[in-house]
């Protein structure tokens, strides 16, 4: 069930309603950059490392490319930043580089068509799955005994795909039972606040001082601030908080009808490739902002908005250029877009791909393992976020993930899984939406109330999920491969890895649940990546060619700050 690119996971939402007024407290824009010992907060050091280690030394540019839904070209803080493919002439309606793709100055839209079109909505891979086996073996499901071995996976498929729709048809009846309400109220709600306040734009701040003169303002007033707290998005305007309570609105209303109808096939009525040969690769057009990059532009400005430019906010790497590829639509993507997304990442120069996405089934996985594959023999780094569901997923799938044919011997060497770490001050150090794994789980990163550029030119905001901790860690990718060039794309994974914080004796919340454990039982490391203790490692390893092999930093209880208010 696909949540990623929600700020919160839906359950998180609905149970936070209420408790979020008390529970979580203010911290400050870009509090995911700051030093604790200095700043008070759980940030990955970054500023220190600048200051500090950075200062006067040169850095070569790195391509990081942003696999997702779309950015916002004209926006203020991002377009000194963007890609321009430097062998491509814009607009020319010619291929001038020979890539087979034509006219692509920002990178490629692999959902869309030649005709301009392009796909926003999509279904979930679960019924897709699901409706076309039914075609093939109807309601009653042949038993082992009567089947070929490879009749035998797809009936197995076949009922995980059944059993899949049933549930998340229940669950998400529950979730658009429970929003209908607000919906159909919050077209009314708005305008009585924008008159009210005299405001055709306000955000949650805002509303939340707002004091209401009548019974209609105090129920508007309510109406909107259970959205702005349960998503705990107070810096959200007014028109981007009913834009993303619409979209998971419908998501779940196409989730909760699977089960009684086929998906309706968007992307093959306006892409028109031949969806079942992995070969037919030169589909798509050059509009990379279509109409839904509210999530790409936040994941780009986390990595590389420009910085110290007296303007919005810093991003995390200084010398980056993102190249947009947009893959991931208002539904689950699809294998064939996401292998092709990678292998042009590849082909055009990128060292990072950041992949804040995500599904719990991958019918094509070979076709994403071999582009996997081809990233890892060409040195690029792979950083995917791990998921909003509060789940482990060393027993629950994630798909992409790092495992070739799912074997979890075999597993790519140039790919980090990444959840989202908080704060004291914004509900826990460990966000209670991330999914987690003592395996599958590489390193924490700050994902809560993440402050960066939103579409519209010049507007910024918090969001939050895995989808935001990690372009954290690909932009301190970005940044080591920037000021040392000479490390290969592992030994940056390692370094990351063997830099992150560990925080020792202290017990953090298990998402989803009420136990309190060590982080070590949570990812591979047990920490939170650290961007001052990464530089000071890849220098050493840059002069000396290895790792020095000793315990990953650690900060003893006995030496934690408290957390400030913002």
């Amino acid at each position: 069930m696909k949540k990623i690119r929600l700020l919160v996971a839906f359950g998180f939402l609905v149970s936070n309603v209420v408790s979020a007024q008390t529970s979580v407290k203010d911290v400050p824009k870009g509090w995911h950059l700051l030093d604790l010992q200095k700043d008070g907060y759980y940030g990955i050091d970054v500023e220190k490392a600048y200051s500090e280690l950075l200062k006067g030394k040169k850095s070569v540019p790195v391509i990081v490319a942003v696999i997702d839904s779309g950015v916002d070209t004209t926006h203020e803080d991002l377009k000194p930043i963007l890609w321009h493919n430097p062998k491509e002439i814009p607009g020319n309606g010619i291929d001038d580089d020979n890539n087979g793709y034509v006219d692509d100055v920002y990178g490629w839209n692999f959902l869309g068509g030649k005709d301009g079109k392009n796909v926003n909505k999509d279904s979930y891979e679960a019924a897709r799955v699901y409706y076309k086996l039914k075609k093939k073996y109807g309601n009653n499901i042949p038993s082992d005994s009567l089947a070929s071995p490879e009749q035998k996976q797809e009936i197995k498929l076949y009922r995980i795909v059944k059993d899949r729709i049933e549930g998340d048809a229940k669950e998400a009846s529950l979730n658009v039972m429970f929003l209908k309400n607000i919906v159909e109220k919050m077209p009314w709600a708005d305008s009585i606040l924008r008159i009210a306040m005299n405001k055709k734009e306000y955000n949650g701040d805002d509303l939340q001082k707002f004091k209401p003169v009548s019974g209609d303002d105090s129920k508007a007033k309510s109406t909107l601030m259970a959205l702005f707290l349960g998503f705990q998005a107070n810096d959200l305007t007014n028109t981007k908080l009913i834009e993303i309570t619409n979209e998971f609105y419908n998501s779940e209303k196409s989730k909760a009808e699977a089960a009684l109808q086929e998906p309706e096939d968007y992307r093959g009525k306006i892409v028109k490739d031949n969806y079942d040969d992995i070969n037919d690769r030169y589909y798509g057009n050059n509009d990379v902002m279509a109409g839904t990059p509210m999530h790409g532009t936040h994941v780009s400005g986390i990595i590389a908005a420009a910085r110290n430019n007296g303007i919005g906010m810093n991003g995390i790497a200084d010398n980056v250029k993102i190249m947009m590829i947009r893959a991931v639509p208002d539904g689950d993507e699809h294998d064939k877009d996401i292998a092709n997304a990678i292998r042009y990442a590849v082909d055009n120069g990128a060292r990072v791909v950041n992949m804040s996405f995500g599904k719990s089934l991958s019918p094509e996985k070979k076709w994403v393992d071999d582009a996997v594959a081809y990233a890892q023999s060409k040195g690029v780094l792979l950083v995917h976020a791990a998921g909003n569901d509060g789940k482990d997923i060393d027993v629950n799938d994630n798909f992409p993930n790092p495992y070739f044919n799912n074997d979890t011997t075999t597993r790519a060497k140039n790919w980090i899984t990444v959840g989202a770490s908080g704060d004291p001050a914004a509900g826990g150090l460990i966000a209670s939406f991330s999914n987690y794994g003592k395996s599958g789980v590489d390193v924490f990163a700050p994902g809560v109330k993440i402050y960066s550029t939103l579409p519209g030119g010049n507007q910024y905001g918090n969001l939050q999920g895995t989808s935001m901790a990690s372009p954290v860690v690909a932009g301190m990718a970005a940044l080591l491969m920037s000021y040392f060039p000479d490390l290969s794309a592992e030994q940056v994974k390692n370094i990351i890895e063997k830099s992150a914080t560990r925080i020792s004796g202290t017990l953090v919340k298990k998402p989803g649940a009420e136990d309190e454990v060590n982080m070590s039982d949570l990812s591979r490391t047990g920490g939170i990546i650290n961007a001052y203790n990464a530089v000071k490692l890849a220098e050493t390893l840059s002069k000396s060619g290895e790792i020095p092999q000793k315990p990953e930093p650690t900060l003893p209880k006995s030496k934690m700050k408290k957390s400030k208010k913002g």
